[in-house]
């Protein structure tokens, strides 16, 4: 049989019973029940009720917290930090986005927000010559001091790599946010504030998390509120005076 040939038979068009014209499309897939995709319908509503049922299980006040924990951060001059693996890394590069454009461009304050996720030459460098384990907790000795704001994400809660950054954070005096999934894993219980999405099931945390972190950036970008400038000294030239870090101690 030529090359030419068996590629006809392939699409349904060498002359067996039922063949489709050559170039044909089905108008049904098959075992589909009639309509194409239909038979994934179940699984799509199963996947978004069960997103939403973990969605809803989230304890909204710890969100708001989060979210005032990044204000006064915000306020005080402080810096935060994001750190996750994988889809989480993903997920803190792109909360650090919104924050640095969308929650600071044309406001009247600005986050100083970093992942630690971005820079692959420095995460490599460390992953080879050290161990993957010191790749966030490294970036940290260089840039955190204490009164900064440090946010893991990890879905299993178990990644050593965030697990030692948050214990470093929680030992030079930051705050420690962790988002997590299925039973919080060690990086829960060590974080100051627990974001816990109850869920087993590593797509729909993520999906979760992204929420919560748009939740976040959101709050700063959609609140009117947020818009008003606190209470602070006005300098010669009209702009807020916004406090200052205190010396560190032998500065």
């Amino acid at each position: 049989m030529s090359l030419k040939h068996s590629q006809a038979l392939a699409i349904g068009t060498g002359g067996l019973p039922g063949a489709l014209p050559t170039g044909a499309i089905p108008a049904v897939i098959p075992g589909a029940g009639g309509l194409p995709g239909e038979a994934n319908l179940g699984f799509l509503e199963d996947y978004r009720r069960n997103v939403l049922a973990a969605l809803e299980a989230v304890d909204l006040k710890l969100v708001g917290k989060a979210i005032e924990w990044f204000r006064q951060t915000r306020r005080s001059r402080r810096q935060a930090f994001v750190c996750g693996n994988g889809g989480s890394a993903a997920t803190a590069s792109h909360f650090v986005c919104d924050m640095v454009k969308g929650a600071s461009y044309q406001q009247w304050a600005r986050f100083r927000i970093m992942a630690l996720t971005d820079s692959m030459a420095t995460i490599t460098a460390y992953a080879n010559d050290v161990g993957f384990e010191m790749a966030f907790v490294e970036q940290l000795k260089n840039f955190a001091v204490a009164g900064d704001l440090v946010m893991a994400i990890s879905g299993s809660g178990r990644s050593a790599n965030v697990v030692r950054a948050l214990k470093y954070a929680n030992g030079i005096g930051c705050r420690t946010i962790a988002l997590t999934g299925k039973d919080g894993g060690e990086l829960g219980p060590v974080a100051q504030l627990h974001l816990h999405v109850a869920e087993p099931h590593m797509g729909r945390i993520e999906d979760v998390h992204m929420s919560l972190c748009h939740m976040i950036a959101y709050a700063f970008m959609d609140d009117a509120a947020e818009a008003i400038p606190p209470t602070l000294p006005l300098s010669e030239s009209g702009s807020y005076k916004l406090p200052t870090q205190p010396e560190l101690p032998g500065a």
